[in-house]
């Protein structure tokens, strides 16, 4: 669960935008459920009828099954907690969703999205921003430089400068880009994450070590990130 820490996103973000490398606190499972909780009945009010009609059908088909071999309480005491797992999987599912609903359109959210990557992934967001609020941020990782741009027409260019600028720190090290969005050639928000993940590594672990040590050198903007639950577990991206 987390996925939903709110608190402790918000904690990270905090920090972030202060310079800071305190990790937050740790929050109990209960206070992540409830933050879950709220989050979706904000952003998606229907769906926790939607969970409640699947507990009740799940449970109920058990029982009738049961009381159709004459093992209705039996059965009903079986089928009680296989309810509970499949409404509380579709509860995660519309908590992911409305995660990422709660960060969309805000500045930084591609940010926070790359940041929650766990393993494999070190995120500098906003090494790149205009006036318009266009930004690019640089991942490093087994795939390469991966250069993710939020914003207008103008981040097009603004990948290709921080792309010179990477193969002059770096030279030889694969340079990918991308650019969130939904039109056509653009990664979605939501799928950004698996994105990345599923790009073709090229470097080894020592690699991407001296490669993130060469562009430390080269910094980025200090910058909020999105408050609020984030994708798979944002944590506080590395100095």
């Amino acid at each position: 669960m987390a996925l939903f820490n709110r608190s402790k996103k918000k904690a990270a973000a905090q920090a972030a935008a202060k310079g800071k490398g305190a990790a937050p606190e740790k929050q109990s499972q209960m206070a992540v459920i409830k933050d879950a909780f709220n989050l979706v009945k904000r952003e998606k009010p229907g769906a926790l009828a939607w969970c409640a009609v699947a507990f009740v059908a799940v449970w109920a088909l058990g029982i009738t099954w049961g009381v159709s071999i004459h093992q209705g309480i039996y059965l009903g005491i079986i089928s009680f907690p296989m309810a509970f797992i499949v409404a509380f999987f579709m509860f995660t599912r519309f908590a992911n969703t409305a995660a990422f609903t709660s960060i969309e359109n805000q500045l930084g959210a591609g940010a926070s999205v790359l940041m929650g990557i766990r393993k494999g992934a070190s995120t500098t967001p906003a090494v790149n921003v205009n006036r318009s609020q266009d930004m690019v941020h640089r991942t490093v990782t087994r795939a390469g430089i991966i250069l993710t741009g939020e914003g207008g027409h103008a981040v097009r260019q603004m990948l290709q400068d921080e792309k010179k600028k990477s193969e002059r720190y770096v030279p030889g090290v694969p340079v990918l880009e991308i650019i969130v969005g939904n039109g056509e050639g653009q990664i979605p928000l939501r799928k950004l994450q698996k994105h990345v993940k599923k790009l073709p590594k090229k470097l080894s672990q020592n690699q991407v070590r001296e490669v993130r040590n060469r562009l430390k050198a080269i910094g980025g903007m200090s910058m909020p990130i999105p408050q609020g639950p984030l994708p798979k577990g944002a944590k506080l991206p590395r100095k």
